[in-house]
């Protein structure tokens, strides 16, 4: 993560998008990041990415597991009281 709060994503085909790292949290043992691709925006689209340790490599992967994604949602409310995400 670089210090003004980015990360580079690499997609499957090889695509890469910047994502601004709203928050991180450590639950049950898993590493998790709120993640959004615009700052100025009153209401944005945002992602919860998984971390994963691979050797010397970190990978992000999205939470799609339902039940997860309800759990991590909630904890990333609470830690940003003004923030509020809706599931999609």
């Amino acid at each position: 993560m670089s210090e003004d709060g980015k990360i580079m994503l690499t997609a499957d085909d090889g695509s890469q998008e910047a994502f601004f790292v709203l928050e991180k949290a450590d639950i049950a043992g898993k590493s998790y990041l709120l993640v959004t691709d615009q700052v100025e925006e009153e209401e944005a689209d945002a992602l919860i990415l998984r971390e994963i340790q691979e050797e010397d490599v970190v990978l992000y992967e999205v939470v799609e597991d339902e039940k997860e994604l309800t759990i991590i949602s909630k904890y990333f409310e609470e830690l940003l009281d003004e923030v509020e995400l809706k599931l999609e």
